[in-house]
């Protein structure tokens, strides 16, 4: 793996994955990405990714309640998680920040600000 930070990208859109593993090493990151909430879980299971990036809307659980999950484990709770949504309404941003959500971004995923934001994610974490 060497200095390549791992970014674990839940989401259930398989477009929005291919997105992510296409863009994302681009950036000198490594990707895993993962289409449900118990998918992501099985991943942690043997990662520890550096960031997460979390989709909202998934159909087998939604993004909040998954961060909440991930963040209630000792193990997982210093990992930002960076929510990605379709939402945009301040509501359930609040709630993503309330269960711990490092930061949000809108879909369209614009990469130059997820950059941006991984980086100001990654640079408090260290």
């Amino acid at each position: 793996m060497g200095d390549k930070k791992l970014i674990l990208a839940v989401d259930d859109d398989a477009s929005v994955c291919d997105l992510y593993e296409g863009g994302l090493p681009t950036l000198g990151y490594d990707v895993i990405c993962a289409s449900s909430g118990a998918r992501a879980m099985e991943v942690l299971a043997g990662n520890l990714p550096d960031v997460i990036l979390m989709d909202i809307m998934m159909a087998d659980q939604d993004g909040i309640s998954l961060t909440r999950d991930i963040h209630s484990d000792p193990k997982f709770a210093d990992i930002p998680i960076l929510i990605i949504s379709g939402l945009s309404d301040a509501a359930t941003l609040n709630d993503a920040l309330l269960f711990g959500a490092v930061d949000y971004l809108v879909k369209p995923i614009d990469f130059e600000v997820l950059k941006t934001k991984l980086e100001r994610v990654l640079s408090i974490k260290k």
